[in-house]
């Protein structure tokens, strides 16, 4: 089993949003957040895991809100079938595609894959629909996009509960950013991976104590599946790979490079 990582552009967010320390001022700055997408090369098949944002989000396909909270910036060699492409992949030939949450950096790819079993947290999936079909305004919908979450696709899976999704690979429940999330914990040759996306968007946000995001949906249980990652890295002296942190992203293997 190998994967790679894929470099879906950036967004533009304020520091104080995603590192908030309440021992000083807020850090209004802005901070490059790179958008993180991975494909995964089993055995059982080819797997993606999260599908970046949509290459229209600046042109309105994103709201108003969210295009001046977490401006995309995104070229042509950095939309999803130019990633997978760099590894002669074609989205048709992705036969599944687990999605950590619902958010706009992390589906917006979804219209590729109409042919996909898709595999979504249960409490997010949920939330997400009920948000976007509370109100047809929308700058009422956060960080869920209509046109990602309406998109069609061939079966939706609810994951509830950690599990072997398939050997090598298993699936870990980390709420707190969002009422669900899944996380991936690979086990190839050369080590054990631990893939938390937005439950950790950088490494300051699992120092102990962490220091969380300004406004996760649960802290809690964001702080809980902080502690969770620490005792699965502990477990497994896994090496853990931050969704938007830049600071590691530059010494990370892009595709076409890869893990294994």
């Amino acid at each position: 089993m190998k994967f790679y990582v894929l470099d879906t552009g950036y967004l533009d967010g304020e520091k104080d949003s995603v590192v908030h320390d309440t021992s000083r001022e807020p850090d209004k700055s802005l901070l490059p957040m790179p958008v993180l997408a991975f494909l995964i090369e089993h055995p059982d098949g080819l797997i993606l895991y999260d599908t970046g944002s949509n290459p229209k989000a600046m042109e309105g396909y994103w709201s108003k809100t969210m295009q001046r909270k977490f401006a995309l910036h995104q070229t042509p060699q950095q939309r999803l079938e130019a990633q997978l492409a760099l590894i002669g992949v074609r989205p048709e030939e992705i036969g599944r595609v687990i999605l950590s949450h619902l958010h706009l950096d992390h589906t917006g790819g979804l219209p590729l894959f109409p042919h996909a079993d898709v595999y979504v947290p249960r409490a997010d999936y949920v939330n997400a629909l009920l948000t976007i079909h509370s109100s047809s305004d929308p700058e009422q919908h956060g960080g869920y996009i209509w046109g990602d979450l309406t998109a069609p696709l061939k079966k939706v899976h609810l994951i509830e509960e950690d599990c072997e999704f398939l050997p090598g690979i298993e699936i870990v429940n980390l709420p707190g950013h969002t009422p669900g999330l899944l996380g991936l914990v690979l086990h190839c040759k050369s080590g054990v991976y631990l893939l938390p996306q937005d439950a950790a968007y950088v490494s300051a946000n699992y120092e102990r104590p962490p220091i969380l995001p300004r406004s996760p949906f649960d802290r809690a249980l964001y702080a809980a599946s902080i502690e969770k990652l620490h005792q699965l890295q502990e477990e497994y002296d896994a090496t853990i790979i931050f969704p938007h942190d830049i600071g590691q992203f530059a010494s990370l293997r892009k595709a076409p490079e890869f893990y294994e």
